[in-house]
């Protein structure tokens, strides 16, 4: 697959393509069946190139910062999950103040038309692009008659509430990861570089991988989790019991982590490996213990939880 990070390194010589464009945030279902639209429509138009189109960063934490949302996937994981999904080329566009003002006619003009060489544009039927969001899927078509593309605008089965970027956040919110897999069509998973904490966990006989989130990316709820960790230097996977916050039993930490127990194992050693967390299935919120003896019970029935779970 290419990726482009620029307009201006696409090939002057590119064939005629299908495109699609969107934020991408996630590649839920949604953004699947739109993919895979796209590819329908390239092999009805005898194109063999399906491109999808992104931003980076998110057009909201350009024009409105303190309304961004947290984002579910990084760009590089972005832009694996499109090729996973069929696409052949991703153009991510380094959005800015300057694209946010060009005009629907601009937009089409400069990315669909005279970078891409758009035979079809397939997009999700609720598309707004150009200035002030002006140019909707009426306004795709009109131009494509235009400058000779089509363009097929995708009502998604799953409805626009279920596929969306902004109800897998409102699962993860919620705690619910099980809702936030069925609309991703796959587990959520957290990635980083393990580092060292307070090493509560091992004194207590439950040592954990310690990953810290951002406040820039998506993460559950505070609470328990079962899980799996997945190192990605070596490719091994791990049944493990996850917790997400700051240990308020110990008055808390500074930083909100997702710590994993990789179940009955106390010899690996991860500090400085990164991992994949992903999350299975709710346990329970967060809760401060007012002693260790009953924490520990409690996580050893995470543990118990955690293994039948896993072991269906």
């Amino acid at each position: 697959m290419r990726v482009w990070r620029d307009v201006t390194e696409v090939p002057a010589d590119l064939a005629r393509t299908v495109v699609t464009i969107g934020n991408f945030d996630g590649v839920h279902l949604g953004h699947q069946h739109v993919v895979r639209r796209a590819a329908e429509v390239a092999a009805e138009l005898g194109v063999s190139d399906v491109v999808a189109v992104t931003f980076d960063p998110h057009p909201i934490a350009v024009l409105r910062p303190e309304h961004a949302p947290p984002t579910l996937t990084s760009i590089e994981d972005r832009i694996a999950l499109l090729d996973a999904a069929g696409v052949q080329d991703v153009l991510v566009i380094p959005f800015s103040r300057e694209i946010a003002a060009w005009t629907p006619e601009e937009f089409v003009q400069r990315i669909i038309v005279d970078a891409l060489h758009a035979a079809g544009v397939v997009v999700g039927a609720n598309f707004r692009f150009g200035n002030r969001a002006a140019g909707d899927c009426q306004t795709l078509r009109e131009l494509g008659e235009q400058r000779d593309f089509i363009v097929d605008a995708v009502q998604l089965d799953g409805g626009p509430q279920v596929w969306s970027s902004t109800y897998v956040r409102n699962c993860l919110a919620a705690g619910d990861v099980a809702g936030a897999a069925e609309a991703l069509g796959r587990p959520f998973v957290v990635r980083g570089v393990v580092v060292k904490g307070d090493q509560r966990g091992r004194e207590l006989g439950f040592p954990t991988a310690n990953v810290p989130t951002t406040g820039l990316a998506a993460a559950p709820a505070d609470g328990v989790y079962a899980g799996r960790l997945t190192r990605l230097d070596t490719g091994e996977s791990f049944p493990a019991a996850i917790s997400v916050g700051t240990n308020p039993t110990f008055d808390g930490e500074r930083e909100r982590r997702v710590e994993s127990y990789v179940l009955d194992r106390t010899d690996l050693d991860l500090y400085g490996v990164e991992v994949e967390v992903s999350f299975i299935e709710h346990l329970r919120g967060m809760v401060k213990f007012e002693g260790i003896d009953k924490l520990v019970e409690t996580m050893h029935d995470d543990v118990r939880r955690t293994r039948e779970l896993l072991a269906d």
